[in-house]
């Protein structure tokens, strides 16, 4: 086993206890596409089930019905007498995704009037988070505080629905993020944008938080798909 492999497997075996309580594909799936948001699978990564299997206590049926899911949602794919692998993303898919993150989030940001005060504050926390990380040097945290950002703002729309599709394309943007190479020249800039959305929620300003948001998706993207060789459409 490399040191690679041993470091997420250790990682997936802290899910453990959870999954002893109830042990379901669901819920390991649920624990595998949160290890891609966070980064410790990044694209390429082969899934083994005698590993994955052994660090979450379950059984190989139940393993095959949790990347079947996960494969669904695009983050794994099989290949044929090799196994199962973190997916690698395409320029189409980056492309795909923001088109996606588009009306789902300034909807969410439209929404924070009538959002839960709890709900809005959760988009200023994930901000301070992302500082924080930036202040340790932690640049791939920031990756993960900033996609958390981003996970609260689609949560003001108040839909368990809407919360599901954004986990699902926030993992996918995680392996996009891969392509970037070093951190922090990309998400750096970020911090910024997310704290004056965040501002802008305090004031009411919903339509102008969704402008800057706007704004925003359209660099990142452009970004990603200059990293593919691409031009966005």
């Amino acid at each position: 086993m490399t040191t690679a492999t041993a470091d997420w497997a250790d990682r997936l075996s802290a899910a453990r206890p959870a999954l002893e309580r109830a042990s379901t594909a669901d819920l390991v799936a649920a624990v595998l596409r949160e290890n891609v948001i966070e980064g410790s699978l990044p694209p390429g990564t082969r899934l083994s089930e005698e590993i994955i299997g052994r660090a979450l206590g379950v059984s190989r049926n139940t393993l095959r019905e949790a990347f079947r899911l996960l494969s669904h949602e695009n983050l794994l794919v099989h290949e044929f007498h090799r196994g199962m692998f973190v997916r690698r993303l395409t320029a189409a898919d980056v492309a795909d995704i923001y088109r996606m993150r588009r009306p789902l989030e300034t909807a969410g940001l439209r929404a924070a009037g009538t959002a839960p005060a709890e709900a809005v504050r959760e988009v200023g926390r994930r901000v301070e988070e992302g500082r924080a990380a930036a202040e340790a040097g932690d640049w791939v945290a920031v990756g993960t505080a900033n996609m958390r950002f981003h996970q609260a703002v689609a949560a003001l729309l108040g839909s368990h629905r809407a919360d599901e599709a954004m986990a699902r394309v926030l993992a996918e943007l995680r392996l996009a993020f891969h392509m970037m190479g070093e951190p922090r020249p990309f998400h750096e800039p970020y911090l910024d944008d997310n704290a004056r959305i965040a501002a802008l929620l305090g004031e009411g300003e919903y339509e102008r938080a969704a402008g800057v948001l706007l704004a925003y998706l359209d660099a990142a993207e452009a970004q990603l798909l200059a990293a593919y060789g691409e031009r966005p459409a």
